[in-house]
C-alpha cells in the first residue's frame, strides 16, 4: 500500500531494487530550511550530482530575508538541473547603468531601494513536473498539473494543467478538457490524507477522473 512506505517526513524517499537509499532524490521541504522559501509535503528533486546545500542549488538568488519568496506546492516532481531565477537575481535597470554597485558598498543601497523592494514571488502550483534543466524566470506563477519539457525557459504564468515547451516556453496543448480541468482542481487529490491517496493511485494513473471524485465522496 502507498500508505505504507510513501513518507513525507523522510529526506530520502526512494530505493533502489537492492534497498539502498537514492541520495540524489530527496523531499525538498526535509532538506530545505530557508525563511523565503516554502515547499509542499512529497515534493521531490532529483540530481545526478547532489549539492550540499539544495536551496542554492536550486534557487540560488533567493538569499534569507529577500524581498521575494518561492513557493512550491505538494507532490511536484523536479528534475536534474532545473533552476529557479527569483526576482532578487534582476540588477536594478531604472537608471543609466544596470551595474550593482550597492553589493559592494551597502552604504550606496538606498540609491536603489524603490528598485528592489517589493519584488514579486514565484509561485509553482502542485503535481508540476519540471523536466531536466528548465529554467523558471522572476515573478512566474506556474499552475498546478503543468507539464514543463526539458530545457524549457517559464518566463510568463502558465495556466492550469496545460504543458508548455521550448525557449521562451509556450503551450503545446492542455492535459485535459477545461471542464475536466475545473473538476481536477476542485477534487485538489494533492491534499487528500496519504491513505485516501493510497487507494485512489490507480484512478491517478488511468486519468479516471469520475473515480477519483467517486473516492472523493466516500
Amino acid at each position: 500500500m502507498l500508505a505504507d512506505f510513501l513518507d513525507a517526513s523522510a529526506p530520502y524517499p526512494m530505493r533502489f531494487a537492492d534497498g539502498r537509499l537514492n541520495h540524489g532524490l530527496v523531499h525538498l521541504n526535509r532538506v530545505i530550511d530557508h525563511p523565503n522559501i516554502a515547499i509542499g509535503d512529497f515534493t521531490y528533486a532529483s540530481s545526478f550530482d547532489p549539492p550540499q546545500d539544495w536551496a542554492v542549488r536550486l534557487a540560488p538568488y533567493t538569499y534569507p530575508g529577500a524581498p521575494e519568496s518561492l513557493r512550491i506546492g505538494r507532490f511536484c516532481q523536479i528534475a536534474d538541473q532545473v533552476r529557479i531565477i527569483t526576482a532578487s537575481a534582476n540588477h536594478p535597470m531604472a537608471g543609466i547603468s544596470t551595474y550593482p554597485f550597492g553589493i559592494f558598498d551597502h552604504q550606496r543601497l538606498p540609491d536603489y531601494m524603490d528598485q528592489i523592494t517589493g519584488l514579486p514571488d514565484t509561485v509553482i502550483g502542485h503535481d508540476v513536473w519540471l523536466g531536466d534543466g528548465v529554467r523558471v524566470l522572476p515573478g512566474v506563477r506556474i499552475g498546478s498539473g503543468v507539464i514543463a519539457g526539458a530545457g524549457a525557459v517559464i518566463s510568463k504564468d502558465v495556466p492550469d494543467y496545460a504543458i508548455v515547451a521550448g525557449n521562451p516556453a509556450r503551450i503545446i496543448r492542455f492535459r485535459f478538457a477545461p471542464e475536466q480541468i475545473a473538476a481536477l482542481l476542485a477534487l485538489g487529490w494533492w491534499n487528500w490524507p496519504v491513505e485516501v491517496i493510497s487507494r485512489a493511485t490507480a484512478a491517478l494513473a488511468r486519468a479516471d477522473i469520475g473515480a477519483l471524485s467517486a473516492l472523493a465522496q466516500r
